[in-house]
């Protein structure tokens, strides 16, 4: 996902980015599959 988004592949932005994730899951936008797989609700 940090690849797609264009941050530099560091630990702080990777972390960053699964912050934002898990954000989206509390949101009720994403799904989390697995400890580092995300999809989109439907």
């Amino acid at each position: 996902m940090c690849e797609a988004l264009g941050p530099e592949l560091l630990p702080q932005n990777i972390e960053g980015t699964r912050a934002k994730l898990k954000r989206l899951v509390t949101l009720d936008i994403l799904t989390e599959v697995d400890a580092c797989g995300f999809i989109r609700k439907q």
